[in-house]
């Protein structure tokens, strides 16, 4: 393992972020439900907020060669949490289609299920660049959708092509999974 590239208060910044990631999604939630059916630039401004944090912290813990344990549950939990809570939103009131609700909650079901099963027999999978991809446009179509109005239809598409791309992004890691677990 390299050795730290930052002094150690640096070193807990992206732990912080992440859970101020997580601390954002109780914020966001109340700018949503007040919002109701009504696009919301308040939740939009969380949001942003929440997929920088999500882009910055994980670089900043690469690059500085800080990434721990910890970081590596808090952060994938987080995204799934914050993309979970924005879709459920969107889908209750009336500006997502449940069915993207649906290959959501699959995909994170598949996600929590190979991680229960890999952990405990020391099988760590790195994240692909399709799934960082697939996270960044979900970040984004949900984003585009909460400050639009609802009859736009072009944040639909990004986040249809983000899940796609999350969905093959899966796949992969099950594949992935597939083979260490041969080994």
């Amino acid at each position: 393992m390299a050795t730290r590239a930052v002094p150690a208060p640096l070193a807990h910044l992206p732990n912080a972020l992440t859970l101020g990631r997580l601390a954002l999604i109780p914020l966001f939630v109340a700018y949503m439900v007040q919002a109701g059916e009504a696009h919301t630039w308040p939740a939009g401004i969380v949001w942003l907020i929440a997929g920088i944090t999500d882009q910055v912290d994980g670089f900043l813990a690469r690059r500085w060669h800080v990434e721990s344990r910890f970081g590596k549950i808090a952060d994938p939990l987080a995204d799934r949490l914050m993309i979970d809570s924005g879709v459920i939103l969107l889908v209750v009131y009336g500006r997502l289609t449940w069915v993207g609700l649906a290959i959501i909650a699959a995909r994170d079901l598949l996600l929590f299920v190979g991680w229960r099963v890999l952990t405990p027999r020391g099988i760590d999978l790195d994240v692909n660049l399709l799934g960082k991809a697939a996270t960044w446009l979900l970040y984004l179509g949900i984003g585009c959708r909460i400050v639009t109005h609802n009859h736009t239809s072009w944040p639909l598409w990004l986040f249809w092509i983000g899940l796609g791309m999350a969905v093959a992004a899966a796949m992969f890691y099950v594949r992935d999974a597939w083979k260490a677990l041969r080994k």
